[in-house]
């Protein structure tokens, strides 16, 4: 079945070239976004896996939501965790090189057994290893590499159309090298996000069908195969013997368990229910007061559960309220500002969190990438002046910060400056509601997955109704949170926008304007902000780490002036996870936190 979407894209000519048109330094082992790798080309494996852990048994996952396909690249339907996954793995499917963990934004060898590109990075050229196959035995070649670009370029999420695009040309070189031309406004990211694509079988794959879910166990390159499916509740998978990657520096120490079960539970208390009986091997716990008192059972006490408290170097982020600006009652910025002032967080956190969270100031918290309490730097202040109005004087003098309370719950400092916040926007008192320049009362609805977040929405929705704002609570089922989601049908919704030491062009789907009116992108806030798509595009360009730094914190700023999101805290800063004692683990927790693949089950 032929793929017919070179005419409609006009995106790639197929060929095969004996000479490039232009060179590089030569192809090398690893590439990293800023500076160098860390690692030399004869590394064994990386300094956060254990090359000596050993093999077999079985690990148990449990998630909460559900699941209705097995291809997780389209925007249709709900994929099913664990085939291509930064944070179980990618099991079953795997791309062309693969990310340290323990490094800012570095590729090593995978499926390319060597890159290479020049210092425009107006290409990038990858050689594949000879060695490398599909699960059924079929060698990997350049034609499914292709083939996959092609097809995810079509039919795949908005984020691959976006890495793809960047290619104008790809072309055979030779018997196993694959070479992106890339476009002129391409920016340097692009080599290492096309690295990072899944590589599909041409052989397998229906192309026709691709766009549709499918519960078709899909053939891959990675270690495990797909041994169950219980749509809905539970994948199985199951190890490939035949793994062709086992022993290449890259892998040592990875994919340890004979079988991994992943089991979908429709709510987080039953989730730890799960974990108490030894239905789940692990519990990444996320309640701070269950952490602190509800691990008093009986594992626990005698040993055979184990605490875990990782501390790792993570920017952040941003945790919080979403306000859909697509929605007439948050179009207005000054609006969405004084309902962030209106989130009193010290009550919160002392009620609901015993107080151990800090409130989240910048969306790189934590980092050098943060612009808290820091002026705007002559560079950013270059960044920042074709677009005089899009930040706040305090931000840009590095003086804001969320307004703080007495943690009472009942401040009347603190509900006086959100109420003159209101008043600056336009906002009335009319009897008991607060209403608009229109006469419109000021109301909205959150809606949230499952239950879990109801305690926080319910401590902001007490304090807006002393000021006459009608907020209420809507908790629906993950399948129709999800299908909400994905066409922006909601006012508020509560998200955690994860971060890294090197932003990039996964910003473009969560901020920038061409996102916005694309189903399934993570532009859950409906923003079109040219300040943002300038920023962005100066971050993905900068060459040395300091004008990216420069670029993310005026970046920063212009996010924290938009109001688009009620900061609430950081949940990552100490990773909490609770852990059967068969299940053990390296002594190194890399850079961007536990490495799952890494893990092991002890054979006592």
């Amino acid at each position: 079945m032929r793929l017919c979407i070179a005419a409609a894209l006009a995106l790639f000519v197929v060929a095969v070239s004996p000479l490039p048109a232009s060179a590089g330094d030569g192809p090398v082992h690893a590439i990293a976004m800023h500076g160098e790798p860390a690692l030399p080309a004869d590394f064994t494996h990386f300094p956060y896996a254990d090359p000596d852990a050993p093999k077999g048994g079985r690990i148990d996952y449990a998630v909460q939501g559900s699941f209705d396909s097995l291809n997780p690249f389209i925007v249709l339907g709900d994929g099913a965790r664990g085939l291509f996954d930064q944070y179980f793995g990618m099991n079953v499917l795997e791309s062309l090189m693969l990310r340290s963990r323990d490094e800012a934004f570095t590729l090593y060898p995978l499926i390319a057994e060597s890159i290479e590109t020049d210092e425009e990075r107006s290409f990038v050229e990858f050689t594949l290893n000879a060695r490398a196959r599909f699960s059924d035995g079929v060698p990997i070649t350049v034609e499914d590499v292709i083939f996959s670009m092609e097809l995810l370029a079509e039919k795949g999420r908005p984020n691959y159309q976006n890495w793809i695009r960047a290619a104008e040309r790809i072309e055979k070189v030779g018997e196993r090298g694959v070479r992106f031309t890339l476009r002129e406004d391409a920016g340097r990211e692009a080599p290492l996000l096309l690295a990072q694509l899944p590589i599909l079988p041409r052989h397998a794959t229906d192309a026709e069908s691709f766009d549709r879910t499918s519960l078709k166990p899909p053939v891959g390159s990675g270690p495990y195969t797909v041994e169950r499916v219980s749509p809905g509740e539970l994948l199985v998978l199951k190890r490939n013997p035949d793994y062709w990657a086992a022993d290449i520096p890259s892998k040592r120490g990875f994919d340890n368990f004979d079988e991994i079960r992943i089991t979908y539970i429709r709510d987080d208390n039953t989730l730890f229910e799960a974990f108490k009986k030894g239905m789940a091997s692990i519990h990444i716990e996320t309640d701070t007061g269950r952490w602190a008192t509800g691990y008093d059972f009986p594992a626990v006490q005698d040993g055979r559960v184990i605490k875990d408290n990782f501390e790792f170097g993570l920017p952040s982020g941003m945790y919080g309220f979403v306000l859909n600006t697509r929605r007439p009652v948050f179009s207005d910025r000054a609006v969405r500002h004084a309902l962030v002032s209106l989130f009193d967080f010290e009550w919160a956190n002392r009620n609901l969190f015993n107080s151990a969270y800090s409130r989240t100031k910048s969306y790189y918290d934590g980092s050098e990438l943060s612009s808290h309490g820091i002026p705007a730097s002559e560079a950013e202040q270059a960044l920042l002046a074709p677009f005089p109005d899009a930040v706040l004087p305090e931000i840009m003098e590095g003086t804001w910060a969320p307004p703080v309370s007495d943690g009472s719950g009942r401040d009347r400092e603190f509900l006086r400056a959100g109420m003159e916040a209101l008043k600056a926007a336009g906002y009335r008192l009319d009897g008991r509601r607060m209403v608009g320049p229109d006469g419109r009362p000021l109301t909205f609805e959150i809606m949230l997955n499952g239950n879990s977040g109801v305690p926080l929405a319910t401590s902001w929705t007490r304090t807006l109704e002393r000021l006459g704002i009608e907020a209420t609570i809507r908790v629906v089922d993950s399948a129709q949170y999800l299908q909400r989601q994905r066409t922006y049908d909601y006012d508020v919704i509560l998200q955690n926008f994860t971060s890294s030491l090197s932003p990039g062009a996964e910003q473009l789907a969560r901020w920038g304007s061409k996102s916005r009116d694309l189903d399934g992108t993570y532009n859950f806030a409906g923003v079109a902000e040219p300040a943002l798509d300038a920023l962005i595009e100066e971050l993905l360009a900068a060459r040395s780490r300091e004008d990216f730094i420069a670029a993310v914190r005026a970046y920063d700023r212009v996010l924290l002036s938009g109001a688009y999101v009620v900061p609430l805290y950081n949940p990552q800063i100490n990773r909490w996870i609770a852990r059967w004692r068969q299940i053990e683990r390296p002594e190194a927790t890399p850079l961007y936190g536990p490495q799952f693949q890494t893990w092991w089950r002890s054979a006592s």
